[in-house]
């Protein structure tokens, strides 16, 4: 399980397919903290280290997970949002995140308003019902919270911070975005469904 706070910004090193494709990642973790087996969220994705080294991890990655994610799109110095999994007793900060991503959302539209930036995504219709106005959603494993909702798309604002500590300041309209949706949301609209 994950928060949607970002911890570390890596770096794609390299990608190799053999079988499944394997992700080198840099990282400013403490590496010598990191088991391998261990699950780091990668852009929102939960993949499991399979091998380490000083200042990098690799993680390998099946083909239905680039089929539902935007990992298919990776290339080698591209940044992405990381975050190690949630310990007993760490705070929850953002909202409870599985790092299992439900589809792939597109930015349609960017506006800076004050010293925030205005984004507006546009999700798959079958995941649109659960996305709600001042409810939580996951956006390459950040944790964001919804602040209008038209049909498909909805709005979030990224304030300067955010921008700094995670990729969001690199964001550009028509970027494929990993979505989790909430989980309350998923299991409240599972309940409604069975009544």
């Amino acid at each position: 399980m994950f928060t949607g706070i970002v911890t570390d910004m890596g770096e794609i090193r390299t990608l190799r397919q053999a079988g499944d494709l394997t992700a080198r990642i840099g990282t400013a973790y403490d590496t010598s903290g990191i088991d391998i087996g261990a699950s780091i969220a990668c852009d929102g994705v939960c993949l499991t280290v399979v091998d380490l080294g000083p200042d990098w991890f690799d993680v390998q990655i099946s083909a239905e997970t680039v089929s539902k994610t935007n990992l298919g799109g990776w290339s080698e110095g591209r940044r992405i949002n990381l975050e190690r999994a949630l310990r007993v007793g760490d705070e929850l900060g953002g909202h409870i995140v599985s790092g299992h991503v439900d589809g792939v959302a597109e930015l349609v539209a960017m506006a800076d308003e004050g010293d925030s930036t205005r984004l507006t995504f546009r999700a798959p219709r079958p995941l649109a019902r659960f996305i709600a106005p001042k409810g939580s959603v996951t956006l390459n494993g950040t944790s964001l919270t919804v602040n209008e909702v038209a049909d498909c798309d909805f709005g979030i604002n990224v304030i300067p911070h955010t921008k700094e500590v995670t990729t969001w300041g690199a964001a550009r309209v028509g970027d494929a975005v990993n979505l989790e949706i909430d989980t309350l949301a998923r299991y409240v609209a599972r309940l409604a469904e069975m009544s």
